[in-house]
């Protein structure tokens, strides 16, 4: 599919898969809305880079556990470009704690992250989805884990929320279709700045080495990796819906 003069929602793309999506999305002639919480400065590089491939691309600052942020995303497309053809939803938290640990985690912990991983990825669907189906097509790929899939992961709250993004996928993509595909990416272990923040220098180390020695393609799964596997389900996916892809090197084998 070409995608040229489309546009693109990505959200949490200051830095890492975010960024990296929407560096790729530019490169194919696509236009970006570079969504930030925190870090201004990420989101500011990120739209210099899509500048420097030759599209726009804008940075808005929001909050998608917010759904007044998320109607503003949705409108600062529609006001720039007048169409909203793709929604990343890769804005995600986590709080580290052991499984065993039943008090590791409070029941605000809880809620934060599904605030943000589960709620904000639903609103920023009922923010875009007006628009693609007026238009009759779109596209949404939900960053989800392998979390979502065999429970481990950072935290019990974070597993448990990267599966019922994954069941949200499944029910929005048979809700939606045929004008809007929804897909998930599940990415296994993926060397990021902010995965290298969960852990301290000696535990990621360590979790890369197992990584490389012991999954089938020997591989540690990059941002940019990942970033692909996206840019598969926008680009190249036109009949794939309701999917659960992982991308992890073979780790779930």
């Amino acid at each position: 599919m070409d995608i040229t003069n489309h546009v693109a929602i990505v959200t949490g793309a200051s830095s890492g898969i975010g960024e990296y999506t929407a560096g790729l999305l530019a490169a194919k002639g696509c236009h970006v809305v570079v969504n930030y919480r925190e870090n201004a400065e990420g989101a500011e590089q990120a739209v210099r880079a899509c500048a420097a491939a030759g599209t726009e691309a804008i940075a808005v600052k929001g909050d998608v556990a917010k759904n007044e942020d998320c109607r503003a995303l949705a409108a600062a497309a529609m006001d720039k470009w007048g169409r909203i053809d793709a929604l990343v939803n890769n804005a995600g938290i986590s709080r580290m704690a052991k499984g065993g640990h039943m008090d590791g985690l409070s029941a605000e912990d809880f809620a934060d992250v599904f605030a943000v991983n589960v709620t904000g990825c639903y609103l920023m669907a009922c923010a875009v989805v007006p628009h693609m189906q007026a238009a009759g097509r779109g596209c949404i790929v939900n960053v989800s884990s392998i979390a979502g899939i065999n429970g481990k992961g950072s935290s019990i709250a974070y597993a448990t929320s990267k599966g019922a993004l994954n069941t949200m996928t499944l029910s929005l993509a048979r809700s939606l279709a045929p004008e809007i595909r929804v897909n998930s990416v599940c990415p296994g272990m993926v060397d990021t700045r902010w995965h290298r923040q969960l852990l301290d220098a000696d535990s990621f180390e360590k979790m890369r080495d197992t990584v490389e020695r012991t999954t089938p393609l020997r591989h540690v799964i990059t941002a940019e990796d990942v970033a692909r596997s996206i840019m598969f389900m926008i680009e190249g996916a036109e009949y794939i819906t309701g999917e659960i892809m992982t991308v992890d090197s073979g780790a779930h084998l």
